[in-house]
């Protein structure tokens, strides 16, 4: 069974301009209930990562920042959020969730966290609405564990994953890949092991192509033994920050590509949403919504 992680507690207190793109939190999972793709037993809710496992990754001085709400006003600014326990313990959640995707994953093949893909997080700090970076905990935790060998992060956020990129960046047993926005924040990229850069404008066509051209060679060169997938939908033509001309269609086969090479080569993969800013929530969350249906349908 496809197991998902969920934090049914998305109602932390925020300022009004950020509470439109948590809805789709609440509402992927609804939809897929309702309309039959999931079903409640496929839902679980997380613990609190540990401390142990976050310092695995992020140093112990910002580890404690957070615990004790000690971020100063500058740092709560290039973050994006006010801080607040609820937020930290909501960000130790989703971290611990894709923590236990792993575990599913390797059963399924494949495991989904509706949120997570904090892929702008830093060791020693947070940025861009990111306090942990979830996927590089969980990658540093199978390492540790001797669970995986290989892990190769594919991004295809509209924005590069920074964090992602400097805290992999001497890790031999990671292989970092994002393909992104050229002109998109963050502005100053890091240097991840592969960076393709897209210009404005890109469409579908020309996204997939570099995609289905480039993954397999990763794939071939790195023979990776794990994965994480950051399916981010603003790269859609409708996104408000995307910049790029992908469709819902084009964004579906984007995954549904993804989804194909992992399992065609048998490597367990980890599923994070990532970002999505269109003016609807309806087109958000259709977009978000075909990830897991061809997660249900391919697996």
């Amino acid at each position: 069974m496809i197991k998902i992680a969920f934090d049914p507690i998305y109602a932390h207190p925020l300022p009004a301009n950020h509470r439109f793109p948590m809805l789709k939190y609440e509402l992927i999972p609804a939809q897929l209930l309702h309309e039959g793709t999931c079903t409640q037993t496929q839902f679980f809710t997380p613990e609190k990562c540990s401390e142990h496992i976050i310092t695995l990754t992020h140093d112990r001085d910002y580890y404690n920042k957070l615990i004790h709400q000690q971020l100063s006003a500058f740092e709560q600014r290039v973050i994006g959020f006010p801080q607040s326990p609820a937020l930290t313990d909501r960000e130790l959640t989703i971290t611990q969730g894709t923590i236990d995707a792993c575990n599913f994953a390797l059963e399924s093949g494949v495991s989904l966290n509706i949120a997570g893909g904090t892929h702008h997080a830093f060791a020693e700090r947070g940025e861009g609405f990111c306090l942990l970076n979830d996927m590089c905990v969980a990658a540093n935790y199978l390492i540790s564990k001797k669970i995986a060998q290989r892990i190769l992060i594919i991004d295809l956020d509209v924005h590069q994953g920074n964090g992602t990129a400097k805290i992999m960046e001497n890790k031999t047993r990671v292989f970092t890949f994002s393909m992104h926005g050229a002109s998109n924040y963050p502005f100053r990229k890091e240097k991840s092991d592969l960076d393709i850069g897209l210009p404005d404008g890109c469409t579908g066509d020309y996204y997939l192509s570099i995609l289905n051209d480039t993954l397999p060679k990763i794939i071939k060169q790195f023979k990776p033994d794990f994965a994480f997938y950051l399916s981010g939908v603003d790269i859609l033509d409708t996104d408000k920050l995307g910049k790029l001309k992908v469709s819902i269609a084009d964004c579906k086969q984007r995954d549904r590509s993804v989804f194909n090479q992992l399992k065609k080569h048998k490597i367990p993969v980890v599923v994070a949403l990532g970002g999505g800013y269109s003016p609807e929530i309806k087109t958000i969350v259709e977009a978000h919504c075909n990830t897991f249906r061809l997660a249900m349908d391919l697996y």
